[in-house]
């Protein structure tokens, strides 16, 4: 038996900085996005997962991947002891200026901009650098506010 995933991501960078969120149950910061509702467009919900972790508006500038992994049941948070097939639809997006809101009970407890130059600082999960890795594109030239 094997459970799957799908989940749609953005890369918002701006200034140098990327922006995270705080995945509550692994621990680790990860890119703003989750997982599609039945019969939702990957694109419709990284725009909606975006604002529901962060409060920002986001437009999708460009699919960067698509990227499968699976992960052994012993190695599942949830204690299921099923695997999990997750195929992570990758988007290049980019934020409409304002102030971060933090998700109330949802899977992501904190966001925040973190510097590119930082990311070593902090626990992520591989999601982040995979996307870095896909986005060969200079970062953009926007700014915070």
């Amino acid at each position: 038996m094997t459970d799957i995933r799908i989940g749609a991501y953005g890369v918002i960078i701006v200034d140098g900085s990327i922006l995270l969120t705080h995945w509550h149950d692994g621990g680790a910061w990860t890119l703003p996005g989750g997982g599609l509702e039945l019969g939702e467009e990957p694109t419709e919900a990284a725009i909606r997962e975006i604002r529901e972790e962060t409060g920002l508006t986001a437009s999708l500038e460009r699919l960067l991947g698509i990227h499968t992994v699976v992960i052994p049941g012993e190695r599942r948070l949830n204690g299921s002891g099923v695997a999990l097939h997750a195929m992570r639809v990758v988007y290049r997006a980019s934020v409409e200026p304002g102030e971060l809101v933090i998700e109330v009970d949802g899977s992501s407890d904190d966001a925040r901009w973190v510097p590119l130059t930082a990311l070593g600082d902090l626990p992520v999960v591989d999601l982040v650098h995979l996307a870095l890795e896909l986005d060969r594109r200079e970062p953009p030239t926007g700014s915070l506010g």
